[in-house]
Formats: C-alpha cells, structure tokens, sequence
C-alpha cells in the first residue's frame, strides 16, 4: 500500500492530506492567527483561583484565560513547594517544641524541621496557599480554545522534537509503547542513557526513532535544550502574559511527525515550501530522504489533481456510505459524537448474523476513518447493528482496538455495553475540521432546523386572534408581512381558516410576502397607519 503526503500552501490557509493508495486518510488545515495552539508555552499571570472547580485561571493573553487545574500544577514549580513543606514543618516544629516543654518531654522526641517536611504531602488543598493571585507561572497549552472555552494549560512542560520529546520537569527516561521490538527498545535505552542530559530533566524516545543511529539523537537533544534554554530565557527577560514557544507551523509538522521510511512521497504546491522540506529532510535523513519531496507543477489545483477535494466534501457530510451498502450517520453535539450504524438493506438480509457482523466491520474502519479526517474528540458513542453472538461482538471490539491503535490521539476503546452500545474517548486538542471551516448559520443558529410552514401558519393565525379580540383594535384592517413560502401556505392550504377569521370579527386582513424577513418572523400592521401591532 503506498502512503503519499500531499500539500497545498496558500496565502490565507495550508492543507495537508495523508493518501493511502489515493484515498484520503488524514486531513489537516491551518489558518494564521493568534489563537492559542496546542503545545504552545506562556509566561502567566495567575487572575483568581476558584476551589470549586479545582482549578486557576491564567492570562497568557488569549481573548479567554486559561484553565488550569490544580492537579496540572505542581510540576516545574518545585522551589515553590519545597518553600511550602518548609514553612509548614518549622511552624509544626514549634508547635510540638512548645508541648514538649509542657509535658516536661525529653527534646528529642519531637521531629526534625527537615523530617516534618521530608514527610509532609502536597493536596490539591494546598495549592490555594503556595499559589496566589498576581503570581507568574509557565504554562503550556494542552487544549486549544474550542467554542466559548479558553484554552487548558499544565505547568508539566513537555518539548517535542523529530525523535526526543525533552521534559525539563521530570527525570523519567521512556520509549514510546509504539516500538514494540524488545531488542530495538534495549538498543535505543542505551543510546537515551549515554546522551548529556541536564540534571532533573527527562526525555522520551518517539515511535520516529526506531532504528535511528546515536547521533540523530544528540542532534535533536541538542536543538531541543536550545529551545528550552530560549524559554528561560524569555522568563527572565519578560513580564507576563507573553509567549515564549511556539509549535512549528503544517509544513514544519509534517517533515517532524509524518515523514518516516513508511511515507513513499511528499507533493508540495509551492516553491519556498518545496526548497524548505527538502533541505531539512536532508539535513536529518541524509540525501536519499530528501529525495521522496516533488515540486507539483501541474496547471490544476493539487488537490483536485489528486481528488481530494472530492473526498474532503465527503468529510463535511452527515451520512458515509459504506461498500457493502450501508451507512454510518454522524452527528457532533456538544456533549459526545453519536454515530448510528444503518444496514441499508432489506429486513431479510439484514437479520442474518454474517451479513451484521460484515457491516458493522465495515461500519468500524470507516468510522475510525471519519474520526480522522474530522479530527473530532471527546466522547463518541457508536451504534452499531444488534448482535447476538457473543463472540461477533469480542470480534468487533477486537478489531475496533486495532484500527485506532495507530491514532495520533490518544484514543480508549469499551466492549459493547448491554445496550449494544460502544463507548470510546479521542484526545481533544482543538476545534474539529468543521468547526474550523464553518460558523453556526445565522438562521437556524446551528440548530439546522426551522420551523415549518404550518407552523408559522398556526401561529400568525393564533397572533390574529389575539389582537382581533383586542377592543383597541377592534374593526381595524390589518396586514401581515412574512416569508413568501409562508405566505404561499395561508394563500392555499390554510385560505379558508382566514376567511372564517374576517367573518368572525369583521375585520379587513390582507397579506404581504417579504423576502428579507427570517423564515420564523412576520410583522403585523395597522393597514391605516402603518403601525405596528403586538
């Protein structure tokens, strides 16, 4: 199966699109703004603590302030409380100094200073008194704003590099789960503990390491530290709120996390971009990586060479077809995803256990799929087709594990509930794909639904009796503007119930269309005056 990267770089918008074998796998699209992004570092300031919601609110500049959760706060700040246990066993200290003296007990019962606060633990209780108001703080951005929330922040810096990911708060030195060969990890720990790391600092080697030589590592260690030397830098140098690191931009990502021995290919769109990929692949792959970068220099736009934007349509789409006839229905609500799986077929067919289990496969891959390309998160909720068999459903489970075992996002996969119901989370970093694209339409207000003629005709005939029984406007003509489809439903369907209307109250009614009126609003005039009523 070939794996091909495509990219088309634009003056407003980059895009990036993972082919296997031509179809669409993975999709990313990045717009130029200030919006606080995933991996980015702040230097903050602390605005107020609310013990509630367990959390800090943080100003790193953003329109919103930052969440911060207490438990997200206690790394990299450990001066802070060491100052704390200290402060709190030299009061403990005194206090059992005190009683000692009253109960006439030898000095040497009571604990040390240095033991107290050896044995003092830091809560989620204390963070209010170690950290206050007004006080700055380095944060890194774990969530991107999404809808009318602030970006979530955690004080545990985390660096990521081509092969290292450098954590300057933790010692722990790790490999990614990803590389499974016990011999290859034994290799690559060996390598990891002979690089020159700075004291209290760790690293993990990622999956793009495997089978990378010792000096691809003290390279990217190397840059990394030079990034981390930047940031404390940029601490001492600066008053808060301001950035002081920032994730590469599509282009930068891509050569970072995409381009390994798997990838037979990258097609770029634009000159600088094709110039800047090609020489850092080689820089860190050596000529014969750098040589699978192509300049595109067809007269088409590249995505429509390729049929991407054919495929990206799909992805904005409520109901995917499946091969075998199905289909899978997606809806994103701000709760949880919920995807319905619907057989397509006839009742006969879709009662038997073979042809179920055959359809909820193929519901799976392209739900894992879709999740992908939309680059959705949070809680999804899948439906599949009612199994049986106990053993259709450990399969489907089974195979549900497999396909997003190779997600980007972190993602945790339940067996089937007794329900029929599957449950899975996918980490969420930012907007999904359609929240990026499109705004809630001004008319329905994202709901995607508006009240229907008879609706409309219903209540405009409720408004007319009201006003009529009304003795202010008793006798009084009266016109009504609203939509023209509306109109053309009172015209027809509901002609003679506005008759009976005239007749009951011996009033004039006459109707007018108006285009520019929302579908779900019409006005009522005073036919003389032209007033408003109501």
């Amino acid at each position: 199966m070939s794996k091909e990267i495509i990219l088309n770089c634009e003056k407003l918008e980059r895009r990036f699109a993972l082919l296997k074998d031509g179809k669409l796998e993975e999709y990313k699209l990045e717009r130029d703004d200030d919006v606080p992004k995933a991996g980015d570092i702040f230097f903050g300031r602390i605005i107020n603590l609310d013990c509630s919601l367990q959390a800090e609110f943080v100003d790193i500049g953003a329109k919103k302030n930052a969440f911060l959760h207490f438990k997200e706060m206690l790394p990299g700040n450990s001066e802070l409380v060491e100052q704390y246990r200290s402060d709190l066993a030299d009061k403990e200290s005194e206090i059992n100094a005190k009683r000692s003296k009253q109960r006439q007990m030898p000095e040497n019962s009571t604990l040390s200073a240095e033991a107290s606060r050896r044995k003092k633990k830091i809560s989620t209780e204390d963070i209010p008194n170690i950290f206050k108001p007004g006080m700055e703080i380095l944060v890194q951005v774990v969530k991107a704003p999404i809808s009318t929330k602030g970006a979530r922040v955690t004080t545990d810096i985390t660096i990521p590099g081509r092969f290292l990911v450098l954590m300057p708060y933790s010692e722990h030195i790790g490999l990614s789960s990803r590389i499974e060969s016990s011999t290859e990890r034994e290799r690559l720990r060996k390598i990891l503990e002979q690089l020159e790391l700075p004291e209290g600092m760790g690293m993990i080697c990622r999956t793009n390491g495997e089978g990378r030589k010792a000096a691809f590592f003290k390279r990217d260690l190397d840059l990394l530290l030079d990034y981390w030397k930047k940031i404390e830098n940029g601490i001492a140098g600066g008053i808060a709120p301001r950035r002081l690191f920032t994730e590469p931009n599509l282009i930068d990502r891509t050569v970072r996390d995409f381009m390994t021995d798997e990838i037979d290919g990258i097609v770029v769109d634009d000159q600088e971009a094709f110039k800047h990929i090609k020489d850092t692949l080689k820089r860190i792959g050596g000529i014969r990586l750098a040589g699978k970068v192509n300049r595109f220099k067809g007269s088409a736009p590249i995505f429509d060479y390729y049929k991407i934007d054919e495929q990206i349509r799909n992805v904005f789409q409520r109901e995917v077809k499946l091969p075998g006839g199905g289909a899978i229905v997606i809806d994103e609500t701000e709760a949880l995803i919920a995807i319905d799986v619907n057989s397509g077929h006839g009742r006969k067919l879709a009662e038997q256990p073979e042809f179920i289990l055959k359809t909820n496969l193929e519901a799976a891959e392209e739900i894992a799929r879709q999740l992908r390309l939309r680059d959705v998160g949070g809680l999804v909720v899948l439906d599949f087709i009612d199994m049986r068999s106990a053993s259709d459903r450990e399969e489907l489970y089974r195979y549900m594990k497999k396909l997003v075992k190779d997600d980007r996002a972190k993602t945790k996969v339940l067996p089937l509930s007794k329900l029929g119901l599957m449950e899975m989370t996918r980490q969420r970093e930012h907007e999904s794909i359609l929240d990026q694209v499109y705004d809630p339409c001004p008319y329905c207000h994202g709901s995607g639904l508006v009240k229907s003629a008879l609706t409309m005709s219903a209540e405009i005939q409720r408004q007319l009796s009201a006003v009529m029984r009304d003795k202010k406007h008793k006798s009084v003509a009266l016109r009504v503007f609203m939509h023209p489809d509306v109109l053309a439903r009172l015209r027809d369907e509901d002609a003679e119930l506005l008759n009976d209307l005239e007749n009951k109250y011996k009033t004039e009614l006459s109707f007018r269309a108006d285009p520019s009126l929302h579908y779900e609003e019409f006005l009522l005039v005073d036919a003389e005056t032209g007033m408003k009523i109501g």
